[in-house]
């Protein structure tokens, strides 16, 4: 099953037919698709030491360019600044061999992500993960400020997307105290600036080796957002002993770490429905997350 209804199809012959003709030098390099838990690309390996990323669904292919270069550069930035391993990117390809927009060349990096090496108990990951966090906290902004798009921004801003999930999720959900959570959550008031954030700090793009933070994926979103968007990680990632090891860590008060929460329940919700059949980890890591957070305010 397909994870989107738009889903654009892309296989290894598409991938290899496209590398032939607009990358002949890595022709010779082996082809494979990766099991992946991801929602926006397929991720094909190139040989040993590359992987090319198609995004599953449909747009505009100038747009789409824009969007991918965009990328590339968030993705240089971060590399820069992490203590951590990252992708870096090498080159963006065109439409063609049947593929209809533009795709992008990343480093590979190589580990194990955390949807199939669970760290949550660890004090050391979550030591790891503050001090990442902290890092691209640290970085320059550059009088950038959130670009609207995603989370990051206003809390009040999701509420139509949160009465959609509510109501997609009748039946699979006990909606009415979700409901009364997001009440309080969305109210949470917000003073400080913009920092630079990961956006995405969930267990699909992190890797880890013994226990450890090892790398960082999906780097494509680093950019300016709330303070408290990167805290996701804190319900996404942990349970509750080395969850206070993160937040003491980065010295988060109450209100930052309520919002970081509500940013959490906030894609949990609406993990749960969308992907309840097309991709049951993701569905699942949305359960989890839920009932991380519920338990959290009992």
């Amino acid at each position: 099953m397909t994870m989107h209804d738009d889903q654009v199809d892309v296989t290894t012959e598409t991938v290899a037919a496209l590398i032939r003709t607009q990358f002949p030098k890595w022709s010779g390099k082996t082809v494979r698709l990766l099991p992946s838990t991801g929602t926006v690309n397929a991720i094909f390996r190139i040989g040993n030491d590359l992987s090319a990323r198609f995004p599953l669904r449909p747009a505009d292919a100038a747009e789409a360019l824009t969007c991918l270069q965009q990328e590339a550069r968030a993705s240089a930035e971060l590399a820069q600044v992490s203590r951590l391993p990252a992708p870096e990117p090498v080159a963006l390809g065109e439409p063609g061999a049947g593929y209809p927009m533009p795709w992008s060349v990343q480093t590979w990096l190589p580990g194990t992500v955390a949807t199939e090496t669970d760290p949550s108990g660890s004090d050391a990951f979550a030591e790891d993960l503050a001090a990442f966090i902290a890092d691209l906290r640290e970085a320059a902004t550059r009088g950038r400020v959130f670009n609207g798009e995603g989370r990051g921004g206003v809390l009040t801003h999701h509420d139509d997307w949160m009465t959609e999930c509510f109501e997609r999720s009748e039946g699979l959900l006990d909606v009415v105290p979700l409901r009364k959570l997001w009440g309080r959550l969305r109210e949470l008031p917000r003073t400080d600036a913009d920092v630079m954030s990961h956006r995405d700090l969930i267990p699909g793009n992190v890797l880890v080796a013994q226990g450890r933070l090892s790398g960082v994926l999906d780097t494509g979103g680093f950019g300016p957002a709330d303070p408290a968007l990167d805290l996701i990680s804190a319900w996404h990632l942990l349970q509750p002993g080395p969850r206070e090891v993160l937040r003491k860590a980065l010295g988060c008060d109450d209100l930052e770490w309520e919002r970081g929460k509500a940013w959490a329940f906030e894609q949990a919700m609406g993990l749960v429905w969308y992907y309840a059949g097309s991709n049951p980890t993701m569905s699942s890591m949305g359960r989890r997350t839920l009932g991380r957070i519920l338990e959290s305010v009992r």
